[in-house]
């Protein structure tokens, strides 16, 4: 009877615990909070009243306030440091973005007034950036009790799977249906150990029964049934003994409260790609408390952190840069065309190989000169080259009348204002483009190819040339594959500047590399930013280099800039700060506020410079 008695006290006692909580809860006397973490890790608790997967702790002693100024391009209040006061919670903080990344930090309290151990507290954080709501990996702490539930459920669920028959010869009565078998199919009684040969399932005996009549006879058809009944149960038992699941997706942190007498603290931290032009995210909380697998209680929002986002990017000088350059009067322009000839002839047949997409591609090339309103044409020279065999002679005529020929033919698709613009003139044997051809040739032997190249030019007669070529074993690899490509014909545009007097003018143009570098900066993609401002080694130069944290890079392009720059001088303890030099660091920073004293307020804004800023408290 006394022990009767003491397990109903037990009970009572138990319930009366969760709902003196729960009362607390409502009222709001006990609330999860959310803050920004502290630089300081969490301090390890020595205590053993709170067992949580390898994270043990207590809010970190000591209060905290954070001071705050006004940020000129948002007219936001922004932390800067923090200084010792009563206890108060950290809303808001400034984080640095380092290459193209940034990483938020924050604790998630859940006071021991929340802990049960019949409940289940689920917390799902959600970041805010720009106009969109991402929701991160949420976080479960449990009860032990309640996660003895869970497995109890599946324990449950494992049991019922267990009853449900996979073997179909278990509702078969086989010692009757083997009986059945001997006496009205011997021929299949016979042959029941035998895999070799099976009869037609529809067979017959002398009564007219079958073989699978008799099989459908000597089964259990209700224990089938029955069986049947589960399997199609599987889900709606799972639902009835699996109240609430445990997850394993999309979650940070999924804990065991072994006991619950003390805080429970989680530091979360999300790092995450940053965006340009973005300024701030907020990080809000949500949360529900369960018990037996049923939401008890959904928690009101706690305030939302703020964490605002310091780049370097900001600091880009945008202004446009421009470049000095030398503008020619005379502009001289060319282009080839591979025009094939019948052996000896100079007309122009627009069927032979290539030729109507060669002349076309000229064509297109004239109209697009003709169609310039800042260029006038002079003079198109028509140039047409041919092959070292035969005579020099014979070359030379055949050559001027292939490019008198394709002249005119150019001439009928001009016009007649420009035709006296176009000139004809010969290439016999374009010995200079037979010499690259040869060299850059990965079939002839390296010995060889340094021989024909020697002979092309020791040899002035080009008549004897070509001889001493036929002689060798690679003639006719040369016939077929380089003389082809040596009859060819260049078109040699000569034009002038419209209004240009002077042969020369010095003059400026906006920097359209340089400022595809600048807006590669704004656009966060620092690795093509480094790649275009590298050449420059100016301050946006060193700017990229730091964004990508490439910062030794960046030591070396600031050494040689000049220490008088403000933020030439800002960046320099930046960088200084971040490779741990920091004695240099300061009197860099010291020579920044010397210069401009309100960079004083872009240091505070930076945690990177935090360090130093506090460090050096005196200079404000």
């Amino acid at each position: 009877m006394y022990s009767k008695w003491l397990i109903i006290s037990l009970l009572l006692m138990t319930s009366c615990s969760s709902v003196g909580k729960m009362n607390k809860i409502r009222s709001g006397e006990v609330a999860m909070t959310l803050s920004v973490s502290e630089e300081k890790p969490l301090e390890e608790d020595d205590g053993n009243d709170v067992v949580i997967d390898s994270i043990r702790g207590t809010l970190s002693d000591g209060p905290i306030i954070m001071n705050a100024i006004k940020d000129t391009e948002t007219g936001e209040m922004v932390a800067t440091d923090v200084i010792n006061a009563s206890r108060v919670v950290a809303r808001f903080r400034n984080v640095a973005e380092r290459a193209g990344y940034v990483s938020i930090s924050f604790d998630v309290t859940v006071p021991s007034g929340m802990s049960d151990s019949q409940w289940q507290l689920k917390i799902h954080p959600v970041m805010g950036i720009q106009n969109d709501t991402l929701p991160l990996d949420a976080i479960y702490v449990t009860g032990e009790k309640y996660r003895a539930g869970q497995l109890r459920g599946y324990e449950r669920y494992r049991a019922f799977l267990a009853s449900i028959i996979t073997d179909s010869t278990d509702f078969i009565r086989i010692g009757q249906l083997e009986v059945f078998l001997e006496r009205h199919y011997p021929e299949t009684y016979a042959m029941k150990c035998d895999s070799s040969f099976v009869p037609a399932p529809d067979a017959e005996n002398l009564f007219g029964v079958t073989q699978r009549e008799a099989l459908l006879h000597y089964s259990r058809q209700l224990k089938w049934k029955r069986n049947e009944r589960r399997k199609d149960r599987k889900k709606a038992m799972f639902d009835r003994y699996v109240k609430d699941p445990i997850v394993s997706e999309g979650i940070r942190l999924d804990t065991v409260l072994v006991a619950s007498d003390g805080d429970f603290i989680y530091r979360y931290i999300h790092t995450f790609k940053s965006r340009p032009r973005l300024k701030k995210v907020t990080v809000s909380l949500s949360g529900k408390l369960y018990e037996r697998g049923e939401c008890i209680y959904d928690f009101p929002f706690p305030d939302d952190l703020t964490f605002y986002i310091s780049s370097l990017a900001s600091l880009v000088d945008d202004r446009p840069k421009y470049r000095s350059y030398v503008l020619e009067r005379n502009v001289y322009d060319n282009t080839k065309a591979f025009i094939d000839f019948h052996q000896g002839r100079s007309d122009v047949d627009t069927s032979l190989g290539d030729n109507a997409s060669e002349l076309k591609r000229v064509l297109k090339c004239i109209d697009d000169v003709m169609a310039r309103d800042d260029l006038v044409l002079d003079s198109l020279v028509v140039v047409a080259s041919c092959s070292p065999e035969g005579s020099f002679s014979s070359n030379r005529r055949l050559s001027a009348a292939r490019s008198e020929s394709v002249r005119n033919y150019i001439g009928d698709f001009v016009p007649v204002e420009w035709r006296d613009s176009l000139k004809a003139s010969e290439l016999p044997e374009n010995c200079d483009q037979f010499k690259r051809l040869v060299a850059n040739d990965t079939v002839i032997a390296p010995l060889i190819r340094e021989k024909i190249l020697k002979m092309v030019s020791d040899l002035k007669d080009p008549d004897a040339v070509e001889r001493r070529l036929a002689s060798l074993a690679e003639y006719r690899h040369m016939r077929e594959k380089i003389y082809p490509k040596l009859r060819s014909v260049s078109f040699d545009f000569h034009l002038h500047r419209v209004g240009m007097q002077k042969d020369t003018i010095h003059t400026t143009e906006l920097d359209t590399v340089y400022m595809a570098g600048i807006e590669a900066m704004k656009q966060l993609d620092y690795k093509r930013a480094v790649t275009i401002l590298r050449p420059y080694d100016d301050y946006n130069s060193a700017l990229a280099f730091m964004s990508a944290d490439y910062n030794h890079s960046a030591l070396d392009v600031l050494g040689r800039l000049d220490d008088k720059d403000p933020k030439v001088c800002y960046l320099m303890a930046m960088v200084l700060i971040r490779l741990e030099q920091f004695d240099q660091a300061k009197k860099y920073f010291d020579l920044c506020l010397a210069y401009d004293p309100y960079m004083r307020h872009r240091a505070n804004l930076d945690p990177e410079m935090y360090k130093l800023v506090s460090a050096n408290s005196n200079n404000f």
